[in-house]
This record gives structure tokens, C-alpha cells and sequence, in this order.
């Protein structure tokens, strides 16, 4: 029988030692996995580059004083800019290294794996139509999925009946890609990817207080349900954390 005990493993250095005792496919000279999962561009929407923004400028004493969980959001859409400056601040990418499969983003990640993909339901934002989406980081845009009616509260149930979740202005989805850590760091890379995703939540907290808007990190959902609803294989990438966020 599974003690806690086991469960507990993965947080502990101790991988480290086991780590070292692997040959790790980076240390194989294997390619690396590209930095961004791939997307026809059927459908694309620019968004506005971090430079021309120009919200935000709140002060981070201020954010992270005022930082905290909102399960309540107003009818009220976000900007097409404000939705620009939250997918940025979350994974914003600064500097892609060829070759390596590796970048440097708004977020840390170990050996700059960032090995997440995010996914947006849009119920509100300005010239934006509803369904869902997902965020091209490599391009600062977004490309389109689909749209169904029943999204809202496909994905409160998802999110075990929590169905605040789903009315959100916008809900981030985030995906895992694990072999993009894996790669270099292979048995250790559970630990590493949860202590990433915690960063990107963590900004989202930050960016949406600098607009006066809120969220709340969503860690209890049904797999096998938001992985169907984002259509990924649940192996190879599933959905690792989602966040609502809306005007407060």
C-alpha cells in the first residue's frame, strides 16, 4: 500500500541523487523539443506588443499587498490590451535560444524549459469572439480553437463542480508539456514542473491586481474532463492549473 510517505518523495532533493546516476537525453545530444507546441495559424489574432502597453503601473508594494483570491466577477470585459499585458506577464517570451529549445520569459523556469502551454476560454474581452483559444508566446498572439455554448459550464463541472470557475471574463488553462523538462532533467522534473507552474500563477495574481482585476488559482479539476474539453492527449500534454480572471 501507498504510505504519504511515497507520495511525498518527488519534493525532496533526494532525486537529485538519482538524477545523477542518468543519462539524460540532453547529455544524449538528442534534439531538444521545440519551445512552443505547433499551430497551422488558421486563425490568429494579433495582440498588443509589451512595449506599446500601457497599463500596469501600479506600484509592487501595492500589488502584492493587495494580492489575494476573487471568486466573484463583474459582466465587464477586459481590453484587448489588458488581456495582452496578462498573457505576457504570465509567459512573455524575452529571448529564445536556437537550437536548445530553450527561453527566457516574463517567469522563471529551470534550465528555462518553460515547459507550459496556455489556453484561454474567452467569455469577455473586446473584439475578441467567445470559444476557446490558445496563446502562440513564440508570436504574442492568439490562434483560435473553437467555440461550443456549453463551455462555461463544461467547465465549472471540469473544475469539480466549482462553476465560478467558468465565468471568468477569461479562464486560463494551463497545459504541461512535460519532456520539454524532462529532457534535461528527467526523473526530477515532477518537482520541477510544479514549482514552475506555481510562478506562472503567482504573476497572474500580480498582473491582474496592477488592473484592478482578480482571479483565483484552481488546482481541484477532473483530468480526464479539461483535458477533453482542450483536446490534448492527457500523455503527452494535460492541463496542470487554471486560473479565472475577471473585472472585480
Amino acid at each position: 500500500m501507498t504510505s504519504m510517505e511515497d507520495y511525498r518523495k518527488f519534493l525532496k532533493t533526494d532525486v537529485w541523487d538519482e538524477l545523477r546516476t542518468i543519462s539524460t537525453d540532453q547529455a544524449k545530444n538528442l534534439p531538444a523539443p521545440p519551445v512552443q507546441k505547433h499551430c497551422d495559424k488558421s486563425i490568429t489574432i494579433d495582440l498588443i506588443l509589451p512595449e506599446d502597453i500601457d497599463i500596469g503601473k501600479m506600484s509592487i508594494w501595492e500589488v502584492i499587498n493587495r494580492r489575494k483570491s476573487y471568486r466573484k466577477y463583474t459582466d465587464e470585459y477586459f481590453t484587448i490590451e489588458e488581456l495582452s499585458f496578462l498573457l505576457w506577464s504570465t509567459q512573455g517570451v524575452k529571448k529564445v535560444f536556437q537550437g536548445n529549445g530553450s527561453s527566457f520569459r516574463t517567469v522563471p523556469s529551470a534550465g528555462a524549459r518553460h515547459p507550459f502551454e496556455t489556453y484561454l476560454l474567452i467569455n469577455r474581452v473586446e473584439g475578441v469572439s467567445p470559444g476557446i483559444y490558445r496563446y502562440l508566446a513564440m508570436e504574442h498572439q492568439l490562434t483560435f480553437l473553437y467555440e461550443s455554448k456549453t463551455l462555461v459550464g463544461d467547465i465549472g463541472v471540469g473544475c469539480n463542480m466549482q462553476h465560478f470557475v467558468g465565468t471568468g471574463a477569461v479562464v486560463f488553462i494551463w497545459t504541461v508539456i512535460p519532456y520539454r523538462t524532462e529532457w534535461r532533467y528527467s526523473v526530477v522534473s515532477p518537482k520541477i514542473i510544479a514549482l514552475d507552474a506555481g510562478h506562472v500563477c503567482q504573476n497572474l495574481y500580480l498582473a491582474c491586481e496592477a488592473i484592478g482585476a482578480g482571479t483565483c488559482a484552481i488546482g481541484a479539476y477532473h483530468q480526464k474532463r479539461m483535458d477533453a474539453i482542450l483536446g490534448v492527449d492527457g500523455k503527452e500534454e494535460f492541463v496542470i492549473y487554471l486560473a479565472p480572471a475577471g473585472k472585480r
